[in-house]
């Protein structure tokens, strides 16, 4: 089984499996506005999860996320996707308490003890993460995919939202950009086994200070940067009320990136991104920039847009998380002709 390389089993890879943005926004044009007093967060916002009051100061978070393998080893395959989806629990300020599992498998052409493995390395990462997984449910795929659907508590007062920053804010980034990259890089059997594992070290690495986050009210928006890449996600917290500058020069990324750029290596999904947001962004006239600002992420960092006041406090916070690559990337504007300034 150890020859058995993922990748190759799937067309895409990772949350670069995601719905372009402008493909998604056409999809989702119908929706209709929130028409439930307890529902605090829907899918009118874009936000990382869905939330429900439940009426006693606290809410419930619900969301799902699956995807194709990014890497090829099954273990880390189940690890990543299953920090990916609790991922989306943190970025709304809230604790985890149980998951259900999300299984697709090519029963003709991949072993089942692979399966196994997959649902070994997510239980690791639940355990980390101090939930269990409750149930699940799986189907005979094509391709393999796997993901969690996961449930948290949060109160209400902690609630964060990913679109309401405030002028002034100081914009941090905590992980390093270029998993896109990487991703495509392993699938071509580019990468070295070194540079593969720092990669996948950071995808497991759980998001679980959103949790602390949520308790600082001066943390006025947050949201984990996924598929939609940086350039996205930021463009999602600006909404139609913000502007944003980012300082290309500050934005942590992966120190062997070049390596595998100067290769001609970049996911299909980093033009499928641009395409869906270049009339929103202005100054974005290096190559690298493009490349790794418009990489989609899988189990990314969190982007957080935090007052002045307490950018100290919290960068302290995400030191001691272990989080040593976290960044002041830039500042929340009030509205500009373009939503995002690159520097």
């Amino acid at each position: 089984m150890d020859a058995i390389k993922l990748t190759e089993y799937s067309h895409k890879a990772g949350c670069g499996c995601k719905i372009a943005p402008s493909d998604l926004e056409k999809i989702l044009s119908e929706r209709s506005g929130n028409s439930f007093k307890d529902l605090l967060v829907g899918n009118n916002s874009n936000d990382d999860a869905a939330v429900w009051n439940l009426g006693d100061g606290m809410a419930v978070i619900n969301t799902v996320d699956f995807f194709m393998p990014i890497v090829n080893d099954a273990y880390d395959f189940g690890r990543i996707a299953s920090a990916n989806a609790i991922s989306d629990i943190y970025a709304m300020g809230g604790k985890p308490i149980f998951a259900n599992a999300l299984l697709g498998w090519p029963l003709e052409t991949l072993p089942l003890e692979l399966a196994g493995k997959v649902m070994e390395g997510a239980r690791k990462i639940c355990e980390e993460a101090g939930i269990p997984i409750a149930g699940g449910h799986s189907i005979d795929s094509k391709e393999p995919l796997f993901g969690l659907t996961v449930s948290g508590l949060v109160r209400t007062e902690n609630l964060k939202k990913n679109n309401t920053p405030q002028i002034g804010d100081v914009l941090i980034l905590t992980k390093q950009l270029g998993t896109g990259i990487m991703g495509t890089a392993i699938k071509r059997k580019a990468a070295s086994e070194a540079d593969a594992q720092v990669v996948i070290d950071s995808m497991c690495k759980l998001n679980a200070v959103g949790t602390q986050l949520g308790s600082i009210q001066e943390v006025h928006a947050l949201t984990d940067v996924t598929g939609f890449g940086l350039l996205g996600h930021l463009m999602e917290m600006c909404g139609s009320n913000f502007s944003a500058e980012i300082v290309w020069s500050q934005i942590p990324c992966f120190s062997f990136l070049d390596t595998y750029l100067a290769q001609g290596i970049m996911p299909d999904n980093t033009t499928r991104n641009w395409n869906s947001h270049e009339s929103k962004v202005e100054g974005l006239n290096d190559l690298k920039a493009f490349q790794v600002l418009n990489d989609p992420q899988t189990s990314g960092g969190l982007l957080i847009s935090v007052a002045p006041s307490k950018v100290g406090a919290v960068m302290e916070l995400l030191k001691e998380d272990g989080l040593n690559h976290a960044a002041i990337i830039g500042e929340i504007l009030q509205r500009e002709s373009k939503t995002i300034l690159v520097k």
